[in-house]
């Protein structure tokens, strides 16, 4: 049985500015994804801080809305069978040096904050995520 859900992926500054955007988009589709919407744009610390809300408390809140505000992004709908499980499993763990090789953040991840892309956890947060991004 099928189960085709659609998920948010964030190909993160660092990546961007080292041009690796088509290559982290080529693993996607090697891995069955298919690229539903995408764009490039860049977003203000203020609408970071409401992206990542959810992360309001943690002590990496203020360097992660920085961060994601502070060079151009790309922004994709992605969907496959259990896209939002599979996307994780494709980026590997947060802290790139924790990653499973053959993971996007092993291989291109730089640190635990630019780790290359971000991944919606959850298929209710990844409906919210997509829904930020892409209001149709």
């Amino acid at each position: 049985m099928s189960n085709i859900e659609q998920t948010l992926s964030i190909i993160k500054p660092d990546a961007v500015e080292r041009n690796l955007a088509n290559e982290i988009k080529e693993m996607f589709k090697n891995n069955g994804f298919s690229i539903l919407k995408e764009k490039k744009i860049q977003i203000e610390k203020s609408e970071a801080e409401n992206f990542y809300k959810v992360h309001e408390t943690k002590p990496f809140y203020n360097d992660l809305c920085a961060y994601l505000s502070s060079g151009p992004i790309v922004v994709m709908v992605l969907e496959k069978d259990n896209a939002v499980f599979g996307n994780r499993e494709l980026m590997g763990a947060t802290n790139p040096n924790d990653a499973e090789e053959g993971t996007i953040r092993k291989k291109y991840g730089i640190s635990i904050d630019k780790n290359s892309v971000h991944g919606s956890d959850s298929v209710e947060n990844a409906k919210k995520e997509i829904d930020f991004f892409f209001k149709d």
